[in-house]
């Protein structure tokens, strides 16, 4: 059996883990990881959607906890003395994250379906300022709004 030296499996191992596209990223608003105060402040959110943000930032403080407890447990459980067994790590590591992306994906999907016309032209701006692609939703119309 070949023996790989400890600087190639970590070449391979960081060129599998960083193969993702080069494509612009999406424009998260990391609800559950940003402040809730400042999504509050930047996007003068109401008493309704404030609600919504604290309970969506449970949930997604929930759910990834549950993701990185599997993080934890897939490094804890697959060896890594061979390129095989480091690509099962990759590969297992990499679903994981892809998850958590997910995650944070739709909750922030969740938070900006709230949004009126105002919060979200605002926030397509912000993503465009960043090179970031926004996240597609419709606006809601609230019928106490001016704006």
């Amino acid at each position: 059996m070949p023996r790989y030296s400890t600087t190639f499996i970590i070449s391979v191992l960081f060129f599998i883990l960083s193969s993702k596209s080069f494509a612009q990223a999406d424009c998260i608003l990391g609800v559950g990881v940003t402040a809730d105060s400042s999504l509050v402040s930047v996007f003068q959110l109401n008493t309704s959607q404030i609600d919504k943000l604290t309970s969506y930032s449970e949930e997604v403080k929930y759910r990834q906890g549950i993701l990185d407890n599997k993080l934890e447990n897939i490094q804890k459980r697959n060896p890594q003395s061979n390129f095989s067994e480091l690509s099962k790590l990759a590969t297992d590591y990499n679903i994981i994250m892809d998850s958590m992306a997910l995650v944070q994906t739709l909750i922030d999907k969740r938070l900006l379906a709230l949004f009126n016309e105002k919060q979200y032209t605002l926030y397509r701006n912000l993503c465009r300022e960043a090179s970031r692609s926004p996240l597609v939703v419709v606006p809601l119309v609230y019928k106490d709004s001016l704006h």
